[in-house]
């Protein structure tokens, strides 16, 4: 029941990941990803947020593991550092890992205290 539950779950987190990357980046025409930046940081803040909660094990599978799992990309991250500091681009290749680290981090840890506050 669990996989099933991480599999729904994924199959809506990554439909939306694709559709906000491709929304924020038509927006942002620049070489900064900001589409899988935007996306990256709204899933820590939701995970954050969600692990601040008591939850059952099913909804954690179904919104933590399957939603945010699907919704984020550590994989996307990484390719597009590396394809920037390939063209040449090594302080906006650097700008876009320190930066996603350190808004990932802000955004979990803001999620976490919201949760915590209600």
């Amino acid at each position: 029941m669990t996989i099933l539950l991480v599999a729904l779950g994924a199959a809506v987190g990554a439909p939306l990941r694709y559709l906000t990357d491709r929304f924020v980046q038509a927006r942002h025409p620049s070489d900064f990803p900001w589409g899988t930046f935007t996306v990256n940081i709204a899933g820590s803040l939701l995970l954050g947020f969600l692990i601040a909660r008591p939850a059952a094990p099913w909804l954690t599978a179904l919104l933590g593991t399957g939603f945010c799992g699907a919704l984020t990309t550590y994989s996307t991250f990484s390719l597009e550092t590396l394809r920037l500091a390939r063209a040449g681009d090594r302080f906006l290749a650097t700008a876009y890992a320190i930066g996603s680290i350190l808004a990932g981090l802000g955004a979990a840890t803001t999620g976490f205290l919201i949760a915590a506050a209600i």
